[in-house]
């Protein structure tokens, strides 16, 4: 399992992603975000410290002290289990809730490849 802390947050889309290493949106979010409207665990882009591969089409996302989230991808996304770095497409402002909230941007080598997020869960605390 690899460590990928270089975590790009881009809010534009795939043409800040070459250029950003770290976004931060400075709209006074506070620290830990409520529930979603369905009751889902939310947080916001910019409390997200890392992430790691956590299998085929699946990453591990790291939002704050252990806070841990689970995305599944939508469909094959190949060069995830591989990438350094990625970037997250918000749809929208506030928290990200659902998978239909955010997508992917993974770096290859023909470019930035978007991948749709079905799927994202909290993951229990370890002890």
């Amino acid at each position: 399992m690899k460590l990928g802390l270089n975590i790009l947050s881009v809010a534009c889309g795939a043409a800040l992603l070459a250029g950003c290493a770290m976004g931060y949106s400075g709209s006074g979010e506070s620290a830990s975000a409520e529930p979603g409207e369905d009751g889902r665990d939310c947080f916001f882009l910019s409390q997200v410290s890392g992430f790691t591969d956590a299998g085929k089409d699946t990453i591990n996302v790291s939002v704050g002290p252990k806070r841990t989230y689970e995305f599944k991808t939508f469909g094959s996304c190949p060069q995830l289990d591989f990438a350094q770095a990625i970037a997250f497409d918000q749809k929208g402002p506030g928290t990200i809730c659902r998978g239909m909230d955010v997508d992917l941007i993974v770096p290859t080598s023909i470019g930035p490849q978007r991948c749709p997020v079905s799927m994202i869960r909290r993951l229990p605390e370890k002890p």
